[in-house]
């Protein structure tokens, strides 16, 4: 197996200047250092991750704790994390972290604790206090996404906004009989994603006057956040002509695209009968032409590694209190949604 002197020997430099500049850490000049790289690849040495760690302190490996890994969401997120860090050469280790549990506590207990990580990202998990001590005890940055937690620079959208947001552009075209369709609070997810759109959802209709009514106006439908849970809960909602609403704002693009399939099954047009409008900024929405608040996950994760790695290089002292930066969603509107039908001369809203 080649090593390190063989390198510096082939390369005609000193052992130390060869270690340099395979490293990256001290100054080698630029001939020097392509003429090293050359001489490894040469003679196939590939460094040593354990060696390399006893020099830098560094393993080069980032722990990820997420709650979901085949949603969409989370999925976007995670892939723009581990190209960000292969970027920047390091590795990632994912843990698919269940709810409170003796499994969640081993997590904690032995993997984040006992192996050897340069950072830890938690990306759409509410840490408990006693986590988050654990995880600042260990002496390691940490990040989060998707809501507040004790002093630790986190990233999110303000959910409440968003549905505050998707609501009034549909008071905006004229609709008055609008319904929420999205995830139940038995199902909540963490930072009460499902909660705080609903709470947005209800403000806007608050402050257009319209929060209770003898209508179906302001109503609220659960279901699961997935395009199948969308489907379902709108062939009950849709299927009688004479509570079906003129619009609905859907707390995800995944219920949203299953909202307008169950809406063509029953043989409602998009939008002349029912405007749709969702949150997330799905790849599929584009070809179901749906208006959608984009949250750009992909950024998210890009973010969130620059900002421990950041942190990695300049550690700074947080204390206790929330570092949160909210980032935008950006409206985007296509063809799901239009000013309400007339109906014999009177508007349906």
């Amino acid at each position: 197996m080649s090593a390190i002197a063989d390198v510096a020997r082939l390369a005609g430099v000193a052992k130390a200047t060869a270690s340099r500049a395979l490293s990256g850490r001290g100054y080698v000049s630029e001939q020097t250092r392509i003429k090293v790289i050359a001489a490894a690849r040469e003679i196939g040495y590939v460094a040593s991750p354990n060696a390399a760690s006893l020099v830098t302190g560094r393993t080069k490996s980032i722990g990820v704790i997420i709650p979901f890994i085949s949603r969409w969401y989370f999925s976007e997120v995670l892939e723009s994390m581990e190209q960000a860090l292969l970027d920047e050469g390091y590795d990632m280790t994912l843990y698919n972290l269940p709810t409170p549990s003796p499994e969640r506590e081993r997590v904690f207990d032995y993997f984040l604790a006992r192996k050897r990580f340069d950072g830890v990202i938690s990306v759409g998990v509410a840490l408990s206090d006693d986590e988050v001590t654990l995880l600042h005890r260990l002496g390691r940055p940490l990040v989060g996404i998707g809501g507040p937690i004790r002093g630790v620079d986190t990233i999110a959208i303000d959910d409440v906004a968003a549905a505050r947001l998707a609501t009034e552009h549909l008071l905006s075209l004229g609709h008055t009989d609008i319904v929420h369709i999205g995830g139940s609070k038995e199902d909540e997810m963490d930072f009460q994603v499902h909660s705080n759109r609903l709470t947005g959802f209800y403000s806007a209709m608050r402050d257009a006057g319209l929060s209770s009514s003898s209508s179906s106006s302001g109503s609220f439908y659960a279901c699961e956040f997935t395009m199948p849970g969308g489907y379902g809960v709108g062939l009950a909602v849709f299927g009688d002509p004479r509570t079906r609403p003129t619009a609905v704002f859907a707390a995800s693009d995944e219920i949203a695209i299953g909202l307008i399939v169950a809406a063509r099954e029953l043989g409602i047009q998009v939008p002349a009968d029912l405007s749709v409008i969702g949150i997330d900024g799905h790849p599929y929405a584009a070809m179901f032409r749906l208006t959608t608040l984009e949250q750009h996950p992909r950024t998210q994760g890009r973010l969130a590694v620059q900002a421990l790695l950041a942190e990695l290089e300049n550690p700074t002292p947080r204390g206790d209190e929330d570092h949160l930066t909210r980032l935008p969603t950006n409206l985007v509107i296509r063809s799901s949604t239009s000013g309400p039908r007339l109906t014999h001369g009177v508007d349906r809203g």
